[in-house]
């Protein structure tokens, strides 16, 4: 049997060998590039006005700050993908867990509403009220003096008239107050992350009701 010779010819072969073993950082590439062109400019200087030291100093110190960045920009873009990596794994242990995150809307169902709201400080006084479909308020509590930071609240269906409201959705909002003047008072919506997604926007949980909400806005989990 005859042996299987390669028809390509030698310099071909080589030039794929050489392509193979010789690949260069890009790095590597620019400072033989400069280091060429600083070779050739000493090479052909003016023998009567010769580059002088703080020139070639000053080149020097150029090529070792581009080296130095391009260092740094590959070390800072392994920290992002770690730190990208170890949050995708931290939000997926949020999947079908409950979480508050801004948002005024309440789902009711089986007589149970589940919402929160975050206090940017200690207050005196704080209101809730539920409204219906309409804007029409139709529960009312008062939830007292309150530490600065979220906190969960829990809505039994029960309405101002002693009633009951039927299951589906509703609003609401909080009003607080310090020594009789108004503070800022957020409303957290409540819902249960379904999925995780990783992509150039950063880590998200999926969350029904929320839509895409980024780990960074959740306030509690419950």
């Amino acid at each position: 049997m005859a042996a299987i010779t390669s028809t390509l010819p030698q310099s071909v072969l080589d030039a794929m060998n050489t392509s193979t073993t010789s690949t260069q950082s890009t790095a590597e590439e620019a400072q033989d590039r400069f280091l060429k062109l600083l070779v050739t400019q000493m090479q052909n200087q003016d023998p009567l006005n010769p580059l002088d030291n703080a020139q070639v100093t000053s080149q020097l110190a150029q090529l070792s700050t581009v080296t130095g960045i391009d260092k740094v920009n590959a070390t800072l873009e392994s920290l992002i993908g770690s730190y990208q990596s170890a949050q995708s794994l931290q939000a997926a242990n949020l999947i079908e867990r409950g979480v508050l995150t801004e948002g005024n809307a309440v789902a009711l169902n089986e007589g149970q509403g589940i919402m929160g709201v975050e206090f940017a400080a200690d207050v005196d006084a704080a209101t809730l009220e539920v409204k219906d479909a309409s804007g029409k308020v139709i529960h009312t509590v008062d939830l007292g003096p309150q530490k600065a930071g979220p906190i969960p609240l829990l809505w039994d269906g029960t309405t101002s008239d002693g009633g009951k409201a039927a299951d589906g959705n509703y609003t609401f909002s909080v009003k607080a107050t310090v020594a009789g003047s108004a503070v800022t008072a957020t409303s957290l919506q409540f819902g249960i992350v379904t999925s995780v997604t990783t992509g150039s926007s950063g880590t998200k949980v999926n969350v029904p009701g929320l839509g895409a909400v980024d780990v960074s806005d959740i306030r509690q989990i419950l």
